[in-house]
């Protein structure tokens, strides 16, 4: 199974596509997405929505990851990663590829299983997970990594449990 995950933003949305195959992990390609920051949010929007259409276009992906927005005390930057956030939904939609969201503390829960780790150590966990170097760069591209890899271990865990149901 091939997984785009994506960590939603407005100017900088970070994307990351892993593939599943039993127990083994590939990472395929990781990065982020970046809009100018002045521009209006119409124009910002259509260059996130092309742009994944871009990466679907290219990686094929079977199912697509997206981090829900955390609401904290800033309002309107939950607003904005919505609108980010549903821009990667109608990307997937529209090339027939099903979407799945994740809380923040569903990817910490499933990626170190401890739903309130730190960023970092989300982010040590994702570059031990694909055995890497180094952690992956810019941190937002780590942290769609991160949702792909919830995903990927979410759909793992449904698979055992249909298995033992049988």
């Amino acid at each position: 199974m091939r997984i785009l995950g994506i960590d939603p933003g407005t100017v900088i949305m970070g994307y990351g596509v892993i593939e599943s195959q039993g127990d083994e992990i590939t990472l395929i390609d990781f990065g982020a997405l970046t809009s100018p920051a002045r521009s209006p949010i119409g124009e910002r929007l259509r260059y996130l929505y092309e742009a994944l259409l871009g990466i679907i276009a290219r990686y094929h992906p079977d199912a697509v990851a997206v981090e829900q927005p955390f609401m904290a005390k800033n309002a309107r930057a939950a607003l904005a990663i919505g609108r980010a956030q549903a821009m990667a939904i109608l990307a997937a939609a529209n090339k027939g590829i099903p979407t799945y969201e994740y809380t923040p503390a569903q990817v910490k829960q499933r990626v170190a299983n401890y739903g309130a780790s730190s960023k970092e150590q989300i982010q040590e966990m994702v570059r031990l997970q694909l055995g890497l170097a180094e952690v992956p760069q810019p941190n937002d591209a780590a942290d769609a990594l991160a949702v792909a890899l919830c995903h990927r271990q979410e759909t793992h865990l449904e698979s055992l449990l249909t298995k033992e149901r049988e």
